[in-house]
């Protein structure tokens, strides 16, 4: 499976795309993997404020639900409208049409605390 290179990660399996002040966030084609077919996906309202490594939405799939992280702290400022209707997004093409949110990133030093794509395919080996 090959992790992205130009993406930082979590240990909760979730990537993010940095922007400037902007942060795209999604869960890893790992992480899609175990969860098997997608079939539901909640995401927080744009204007929301998020707490780092807090809980902001579920994804719920044949096997199971899970809760998603935030990786940094920041404001909401678009979620990804297409899941509500095709939530299959988010396995078919986790690092493109199945990102989740996007926030306008509270802390720019934050973004600093997550895993580059060498110590995240590190964290999967490791199981």
């Amino acid at each position: 499976m090959s992790v992205p290179t130009d993406l930082r990660y979590t240990r909760d399996h979730e990537w993010v795309r940095l922007s400037d002040d902007v942060a795209t966030v999604g869960i890893t084609q790992y992480a899609a993997d175990q969860l098997g077919d997608i079939v539901f996906v909640e995401l927080p309202e744009a204007g929301r404020g998020l707490e780092g490594s807090r809980a902001f939405g579920v994804v719920e799939s044949v096997k199971a639900v899970s809760d998603l992280f935030a990786p940094v702290a920041g404001e909401v400022i678009e979620t990804n409208d297409a899941l509500s209707g095709s939530p299959e997004l988010v396995n078919s093409d986790p690092y493109g049409e199945g990102w989740l949110i996007r926030l306008r990133i509270t802390d720019p030093s934050e973004p600093a605390d997550l895993l580059d794509a060498a110590a995240y395919d590190a964290l999967i080996a490791a199981g």
